[in-house]
């Protein structure tokens, strides 16, 4: 399970067509080509895993101005596809166009979201309108090294995200509550490393900046919470890519990508004594990845994705 998390997160990050320096010709253009397509099929992958569904762990009203907040702990999963490094084989004559294996896994990273009350809205019959909330995430990657594979922040292991989020109705006992909600977030830079069969595959100042919105719906019952929503996420990445073919000769290129995808979830929560336990289903499609290389299954395919956690709000 390690060994997957690791293969996961050195491939990884959010994308969209691949702009990238051409790799040079000769012995290691093979190499280089196969190691930016490898970035590229996973960036959206490990972009929807940062995001998820909703901004804060279903919630989709305002919480009611000043003296409110909401806390989550939680983790993303997407059900995505890992390229399989060990039947990789590089070509020294010119970069091939080669049919790369893949299998089915779970990538996910753990997060925490935070919102504050920060107005209540105006009066509207039985609910509000117009309440607003300051709302925040935290992502962490720890220093991790081992089967081949490691990963190395640059610029510290945390990064905080912020945004806001809009009343359109404030949730009450008859109406549900419904926002909007603007998020903007950066995993933290990375240096990564990993290894195929003939070759050796460097990511390094890997950076990762999402920014998405969200129109969310909410309504408690008496034991339960419903939720939905639906909205975009868009991903901006870059890095420069660079290894070493049969262990002497380095290559190396620049790539950077850019991808909108749309998303849908639905959320169920179960009312503790102090907390909600939720967990959300969810899909993300749309964007257009190409590569050079194909892979088992395409990397712009519609894929599901989840989350799990618990919520404290007051």
């Amino acid at each position: 399970m390690r060994r997957l998390a690791l293969a996961a997160a050195v491939l990884a990050a959010s994308a969209a067509p691949v702009r990238a320096q051409a790799c040079a010709g000769g012995v290691t253009q093979d190499a280089c080509q196969k190691a930016v397509d490898l970035w590229g099929y996973m960036m959206p992958q490990l972009g929807t895993s940062l995001v998820g569904g909703s901004h804060t762990l279903g919630m989709g009203t305002t919480l009611g101005g000043f003296g409110h907040f909401a806390i989550a702990l939680r983790a993303n999963a997407v059900r995505g596809d890992l390229p399989d490094l060990s039947t990789i084989s590089v070509s020294a004559a010119g970069r091939q166009n080669s049919n790369l294996d893949t299998q089915e896994q779970f990538v996910g990273l753990p997060g925490v979201d935070f919102a504050i009350g920060v107005f209540k809205g105006f009066p509207l019959g039985v609910t509000r309108v117009g309440g607003v909330d300051f709302i925040g995430s935290v992502t962490y990657i720890p220093e991790i090294e081992g089967d081949g594979t490691s990963i190395a922040p640059t610029d510290g292991s945390t990064k905080f995200g912020f945004g806001a989020r809009v009343g359109l109705l404030e949730q009450s006992l008859i109406v549900p509550g419904v926002s909007f909600s603007y998020l903007v977030r950066d995993l933290p830079t990375v240096d990564l490393t990993a290894e195929a069969s003939n070759a050796t595959f460097a990511i390094n100042d890997f950076s990762l900046k999402s920014k998405s919105w969200r129109i969310a719906a909410q309504k408690n019952l008496l034991l339960f919470q419903l939720g939905a929503g639906f909205g975009q996420d868009t991903y901006e990445s870059g890095a420069s890519i660079n290894g070493t073919y049969n262990g002497v000769t380095p290559f190396n290129a620049s790539a950077a990508q850019e991808l909108t995808r749309t998303t849908m979830y639905g959320s169920l929560g179960f009312n503790l004594f102090l907390a909600k336990l939720v967990a959300e289903v969810g899909q993300v499609s749309g964007g257009d990845v190409t590569t050079f290389n194909t892979f088992t299954n395409e990397a712009d395919k519609s894929r599901l994705y989840g989350t799990v956690g618990l919520r404290i709000s007051f």
